[in-house]
């Protein structure tokens, strides 16, 4: 397993998930309201937590293939959500973002702040050149994260995810670092 790296904002320590976090991850991705756009359908129970929790930390394994940060505010230790970098494709230089964030947390900018410093750890440390985001074209929060952030639609994807018992299409976004270099504020 390689080290995991502890990353530092200015409210924020964005940390390794562990087996602790389990409860926490069970509030946010048990919830059905809050997980329509994440992509998958809503974790049952604590066991399925429990999974999630070894699936991100399989990431990390060589070869490793991505990693997944637990977001903590400075002043609460406890996990409020998770984002990451994966599916790196280490021949092209590119990976896939994901973000979540517990509902009573939302809108504060947590989830911006988080990935400008996992979007710069990308770029910088793992020589990434293109980070890509798939959202649900409904989910209007995303998109605009996405858009402050410097990502561009590329394209529209019919039925190219499944959950909640049917298909959904996903607009494709991608950041280039070229483009973050000019656009990044940290």
């Amino acid at each position: 397993m390689v080290d995991y790296p502890t990353l530092e904002t200015s409210r924020l320590t964005l940390r390794e998930i562990l087996e602790s976090d389990a409860e926490s991850l069970l509030q946010i991705h048990g919830d059905h309201e809050h997980m329509r756009w994440f992509g998958s359908d809503p974790i049952p129970n604590l066991d399925g937590a429990r999974k999630l929790v070894a699936t991100f930390s399989s990431w990390r394994k060589e070869p490793v293939s991505g990693a997944r940060w637990a977001m903590e505010l400075k002043d609460r230790p406890g996990l409020i959500g998770t984002c990451g970098l994966f599916r790196w494709n280490r021949n092209w230089r590119s990976c896939v973002v994901g973000y979540e964030i517990a509902p009573a947390h939302q809108g504060r900018g947590y989830v911006r702040e988080a990935l400008e410093a996992v979007i710069t750890w990308g770029f910088r440390e793992v020589q990434l050149n293109r980070i890509e985001a798939q959202v649900h074209p409904d989910n209007k929060a995303s998109l605009a994260l996405l858009a402050t952030l410097g990502f561009l639609q590329e394209g529209h994807q019919r039925d190219a995810g499944y959950w909640a018992g049917r298909h959904h299409d996903l607009l494709q976004y991608a950041l280039l670092k070229a483009q973050w270099s000019t656009t990044s504020v940290v």
